[in-house]
């Protein structure tokens, strides 16, 4: 039985990618990152041409193979339109939304190696001055980003080398609670990358080779639909999302527990998958829910759009407030853990 000290050493390495910044289309140091602890662990990685990393995990049946995806993407801002004002109008990263992001921190990353500090505020902040401002409509045109630098005009923001297209990143605000929460911007899907690090880490630790030939795919463009769709080693006949489960009304799963996706806003996964996942999960005395998610797509799918013959399935640990302020628990890591060990029966 692999030991919960693991869903420790996920959450360490979960903390470390939290820092560093990547939405879609800006995730090298990233992958970078990620290359190299799967690569300290003794297992062979590479970068793809898209920018994914492809770690080989070894196994005996080659005929028989299993992928294991996450995305080290997140959601995030690029700049639209530097406004004659000097502050900035943004353009959404995957499903950024602005209702969630009022008033956090930001950092503008410019082209040049410049990092500026901002804020993400309505337009005319102040409640004091704007008599709409409970009222006003949050969106990508009512709001911008304020630049904590002494700019009063377009020029003077061009002039710190700020223009458009450059990337905008949001504070994660990562922390872990007393009794063993989770918070942070972007668990979705940072969370599974350490998750699928440290299950990583059992099978180096304990020797393992796995009874099938296993890969890791930890994609970069997840958030705008086409993360998984390369890559796929030949060999492969099923692929498995380990991306966060979801936590809400009308769901049965918690923040304590794996989820197993049974459908989503893409259709059902293969039955055969989610019955291996369920008794995975009751071999390793997991604590699992079964749900469907109503508004979700997973690299799975993206990776069946490609046009590949293998069957699907999706599970991650369940986690609240999905695209905002995200929350888990510790033990719903352990729990994911558990099925991918009683998956691969190792």
């Amino acid at each position: 039985m692999i030991e919960k000290r693991y869903a420790e050493f996920a959450w360490e390495k979960t903390e470390t990618l939290l820092s560093i910044d990547s939405p879609s289309g800006y995730t090298a140091r990233a992958a970078a990152w990620v290359k190299e602890n799967f690569e300290k662990l003794g297992f062979t990685s590479i970068i793809t041409a898209k920018g994914g990393v492809l770690v080989d995990l070894g196994g005996e049946d080659e005929n028989d193979g299993l992928l294991l995806e996450a995305h080290a993407d997140t959601l995030g801002g690029m700049v639209a339109e530097v406004k004659g004002n000097g502050r900035l109008r943004l353009t959404a990263l995957g499903g950024m939304n602005p209702n969630n992001g009022e008033a956090e921190n930001v950092w503008v990353y410019t082209r040049f190696g410049k990092v500026l500090d901002g804020t993400f505020q309505l337009c005319n902040a102040s409640v004091h001055v704007n008599g709409d401002y409970s009222t006003a409509k949050r969106s990508f045109d009512t709001m911008e980003v304020v630049l904590d630098e002494d700019v009063n005009s377009a020029a003077d923001t061009r002039a710190l080398g700020v223009e458009v297209g450059d990337i905008v990143c949001f504070e994660p605000r990562t922390r872990r609670t007393a009794s063993g929460y989770l918070k942070s911007r972007f668990l979705d899907d940072k969370l599974s990358v350490g998750i699928l690090l440290s299950f990583a880490k059992y099978l180096a630790d304990n020797s393992i080779t796995p009874k099938r030939r296993t890969w890791v795919h930890v994609t970069v463009y997840e958030e705008v639909g086409h993360g998984g769709s390369a890559s796929v080693p030949a060999g492969v006949t099923e692929a498995i999302s380990v991306d966060m489960g979801c936590v809400g009304a009308g769901l049965s799963c918690t923040e304590k527990q794996v989820s197993i996706c049974a459908k989503d806003s893409g259709g059902p996964y293969s039955y055969e998958v989610v019955g291996k996942l369920i008794e995975a999960a009751k071999k390793t005395e997991a604590d699992y829910a079964v749900d469907v998610y109503p508004y979700y797509g997973s690299d799975v799918e993206a990776t069946l759009r490609s046009g590949v013959d293998i069957r699907h399935g999706l599970i991650g640990a369940g986690v609240y407030a999905s695209h905002g302020y995200e929350r888990s628990h510790i033990d719903g890591v352990y729990n994911t853990l558990k099925v991918l060990a009683g998956y691969l029966d190792v």
